[in-house]
């Protein structure tokens, strides 16, 4: 009997060994796939502006075409938040694409017209759904971020990090100063 307890105290203590790491390396691989998950809604909603763009720029020139100067820089700002891929980049293009997107609508105040428009309201309307979808998403990475960042550092995940490459993910933050160019004036 005496021996039962001691193999049964050994037996429940190499469990316990076994599956200290096993599970804190589980709980790191789903922290970081919660991470990518949470990127990925930002760069869905991200994408669903970029689409909205064209749209909105097209509607636009049938009322104000020779506002050239603000359509390619939607344009640009377009091509720039399409091509980022990091946290930062992708933040620092949105920003700009915001910026162009505010000149873009400035426009419609001088065409009433425009803002009557039907297809106009429209676009504004998803466009202003689709920003406050990138801002809940956004906390919602920044809180997977921040999760996934503290297991990595803390322990016991700080001893396995390093095996399983996880490295520290990057928060998707708007820059703080964005060079963004003033609203261009519109003379008739």
């Amino acid at each position: 009997m005496k021996w039962f307890g001691i193999i049964l105290g050994l037996l429940i203590l190499v469990g316990i060994v076994v599956m200290f790491p096993i599970t804190v390396k589980n709980r790191l691989i789903d922290l970081d796939e919660s991470v990518s998950e949470a990127w990925s809604q930002i760069d869905t909603q991200l994408q669903r502006r970029a689409d909205l763009v064209p749209n909105l720029v097209s509607t636009v020139k049938g009322y104000a075409a020779h506002e050239k100067e603000v359509f390619i820089a939607v344009a640009d700002a377009r091509s720039k938040l399409l091509a980022a891929r990091s946290p930062a980049t992708k933040a620092a293009a949105s920003g700009l694409l915001n910026g162009a997107l505010g000149r873009l609508m400035a426009i419609s105040e001088n065409y009433p017209q425009l803002k009557a428009d039907t297809s106009f309201v429209r676009l504004q309307d998803e466009l202003t759904g689709t920003e406050n979808r990138i801002a809940v998403v956004r906390m919602r990475y920044n809180k997977s971020v921040k999760d996934f960042n503290a297991a990595i550092r803390k322990f016991p995940g700080s001893l396995f990090a390093d095996d399983l490459e996880l490295t520290k993910a990057e928060y998707y933050e708007p820059p703080a100063n964005l060079n963004i160019d003033v609203v261009p004036e519109v003379q008739f």
